[in-house]
């Protein structure tokens, strides 16, 4: 119950009791090549503290989200997220030959923004009622990426913030 980030209304986190639903959701998503989730498992506590995927695998056109991002409270905001989404994008681009990487919120996840654009994502554009939220309400979605051209400065800049000595979380 570690920052209990169900609770907000604009996020698409499951309660604890839909969690391992939501876990099954998505490993058979990864069963029919549509998602790729991973556990990230932090060494320091030894506990896992979060989820992230690559999911709307385009192979034809070299594309791949990055989303679905959930972290315990205590490690947003620290290397964790950098690190992470450094591997993720560094296999996107130098190993899977990805031209862009896109990453998708909520126009009202401000905290999401904002770690999107502190890995070097730009903001494409904003998809006005995109979708219709569980509660009836409709979402705004900010959508960003990182393009192939980018991804040397992008990586620049990872390893620059990786590099800065941070607190544990």
């Amino acid at each position: 119950q570690d920052g209990e980030l169900w609770k907000l209304w604009y996020t698409s986190i499951p309660t604890v009791e839909g969690m391992q639903a939501e876990i099954q959701r998505r490993l058979a998503l990864q069963t029919s090549g549509h998602m790729l989730p991973f556990t990230v498992f932090d060494l320091h506590q030894q506990r896992i503290v979060g989820m992230t995927t690559y999911m709307n695998v385009d192979t034809p056109n070299r594309r791949v989200e990055i989303g679905s991002t959930w972290y315990r409270r205590r490690v947003q905001r620290s290397a964790l997220n950098t690190q992470c989404k450094r591997l993720l994008l560094s296999h996107a681009f130098d190993t899977l030959g990805c031209i862009a990487v896109e990453f998708r919120t909520h126009w009202f996840n401000h905290d999401s923004r904002h770690a999107i654009e502190r890995l070097g994502a730009k903001l494409d554009g904003v998809l006005r009622s995109h979708q219709i939220a569980p509660n009836g309400s409709l979402r705004d979605t900010a959508v960003y990426s990182i393009i192939a051209s980018e991804w040397p400065a992008v990586r620049s800049h990872l390893d620059y913030q990786l590099a800065r000595p941070r607190p544990a979380p």
